[in-house]
């Protein structure tokens, strides 16, 4: 279930990336040193709440780069039965790269040395949760055939980055009236919709690899 506001609509806007997209996780690191994240205004207060999340890739059987999502329990009171990347809080006196890196392993078991980090992407401050999110792109040897091995997720796949920029599966909608109107980006894949922050970082992936 979406909840929409009571006023959006759907915008016509292009992919952030041409289809077809034929890229390695070679092209991502290289994309990525080209092209350094940017670090928006963080919240101020008490109730700012740091957290990281993995964006991990690996190459397919063909060469070409697909991205590692997971399903959030439909049992956890927040963003249940979403699709997200593995991640949460920092725990005191952790680093991003260190709670992304943890995370991973305990929601679905990825070891920290079989995992290359080779940049982040742009760091996130979501409305509702209030989080800032740093996103650490990291580099797996292969597509590793992972499972939940937590209570948060209950579904572990890879994604090939070509299937995201299909002329069937991204859309972009606006929420609210301007001018606190927001973009949400969508992405339909064939069993799962992929929206809000962790739809947010996809784009900003994709769109470094078309620069």
């Amino acid at each position: 279930m979406i909840p929409r506001p009571h006023a959006w609509s759907v915008l016509d806007a292009p992919p952030p990336a041409p289809y077809p997209l034929e890229v390695s996780t070679e092209d991502v690191v290289a994309a990525l040193a080209a092209s350094p994240s940017s670090r928006p205004a963080t919240y101020e207060g008490p109730d700012a709440r740091p957290a990281a999340v993995l964006v991990a890739l690996a190459d397919g059987p063909h060469g070409d780069a697909g991205v590692l999502l997971t399903r959030r329990s439909r049992k956890l009171r927040s963003h249940s039965g979403e699709m997200s990347f593995p991640g949460g809080r920092l725990d005191p006196g952790e680093t991003a790269e260190q709670a992304a890196l943890r995370e991973a392993n305990e929601e679905v078991g990825l070891v920290a040395a079989d995992v290359e980090v080779v940049g982040e992407l742009n760091h996130l401050a979501t409305v509702v949760s209030r989080s800032y999110i740093v996103p650490i792109v990291a580099r797996v040897p292969a597509q590793l055939d992972l499972q939940p091995t937590s209570m948060e997720a209950e579904r572990v796949l890879w994604v090939p980055l070509r299937e995201l920029v299909r002329p069937d599966t991204w859309r972009v909608e606006r929420w609210g009236e301007p001018p606190t109107s927001r973009r949400i980006y969508f992405y339909e894949l064939d069993d799962e919709t992929v929206w809000g922050a962790t739809a947010s970082m996809l784009t900003d992936l994709l769109g470094r690899l078309a620069r």
